[in-house]
């Protein structure tokens, strides 16, 4: 299926060496953001209260959200929890207070709101959990660095493995840059869009370079670059409609799935985004300058450009 057909081949990579000086500086600048200002972590990280509330009917977890802001806790976390009438409500560690005071403290705000609010639960997550948390989240984004390398290397080539995972954490790494600037709450949910970005990611890089070992047996006659061209510039159409369609459903998460989802979509939109830019243009130049080549790729005969057997002979490109 495809919205349109571009006959003539677009130079990309005659561009490459610009795009990338791009790709350079924003990566940077994401890293000099990470250091210099941190991840803004949510309390599953960092530890603090955890808090259930019920209520006697459903509740606005909006309106419940505004009631513990104005208590000094701007971005504290409210969501349902099980049903309409119960919320769980997450804060974080408040330097001269105790769990028991900051749960008192809320309680009583929100029974002023409405009397039958009823405190079901109240623990405190330590600050060694989050740090445990952290520990295995680095570990699982680890893993599937080291995955997806053993997977192109034995699908293409090594040299296609390595731009691909540079092109990857290219993008982990911005993305991370963006909420450190921002300072906007890293959460578990965020942590999750990041690795759904990592195979996001991976599954563009995989259709483009499938492409290109296809116009390698294709085109005997075309060098690397042009062969890259012709195999971003025949994708761009299939690229348009998985992307878009996935866009729109992470814009109606962004729009309308409230706070709990903001971050996990935002994040997602931007590692979109980044993800097309990264497969085309970072990954198949990276793999272009380590050297890939015919001979990397086609192991077996190479169909030669009008060969009686060639579905594409007579083809123009």
């Amino acid at each position: 299926m495809e919205f349109f057909r571009i006959h003539r081949t677009i130079p990309f990579m005659r561009h490459a060496l610009v795009l990338n000086a791009i790709s350079i500086i924003t990566f940077l600048l994401a890293v000099f953001f990470l250091f210099h200002r941190g991840l803004h972590l949510s309390v599953e990280f960092t530890g603090g209260t955890v808090m259930e509330v019920a209520y006697q009917q459903s509740v606005d977890v909006g309106k419940v959200r505004e009631t513990v802001g104005k208590l000094g806790y701007p971005e504290v976390q409210v969501q349902n929890f099980g049903t309409s009438r119960d919320v769980q409500i997450r804060l974080p560690v408040q330097k001269g207070q105790t769990s028991a005071q900051q749960s008192e403290q809320v309680m009583a705000a929100l029974k002023a709101a409405d009397p039958s609010a009823t405190l079901r639960s109240n623990e405190f997550v330590g600050p060694q959990v989050g740090e445990e948390l952290t520990t295995n989240g680095l570990k699982a984004l680890g893993m599937v660095v080291v995955g997806i390398m053993v997977y192109l290397a034995f699908r293409f080539e090594w040299k296609f493995a390595v731009a691909t995972v540079l092109a990857n954490l290219h993008d982990v790494v911005i993305i991370l840059g963006f909420f450190a600037f921002f300072q906007w709450e890293f959460s578990l949910a965020v942590l999750a869009a990041v690795l759904a970005v990592l195979g996001y990611s991976v599954n563009e890089s995989v259709v483009i370079f499938d492409r290109v070992r296809e116009n390698f047996r294709r085109y005997r006659k075309m060098t690397t670059r042009e062969v890259i061209d012709n195999a971003i510039t025949s994708t761009i159409s299939r690229t348009i409609i998985t992307h878009g369609s996935t866009q729109l459903v992470v814009l109606s998460m962004f729009f309308f799935g409230g706070p709990t989802l903001h971050y996990f979509a935002l994040a997602l939109t931007i590692g979109i985004l980044f993800g097309i830019y990264s497969s085309a243009f970072v990954a198949a130049a990276i793999a272009m300058w380590l050297g890939v080549k015919r001979e990397d790729l086609v192991k077996g005969p190479i169909k030669r450009e009008g060969d009686p057997d060639d579905p594409n002979a007579g083809a123009t490109v």
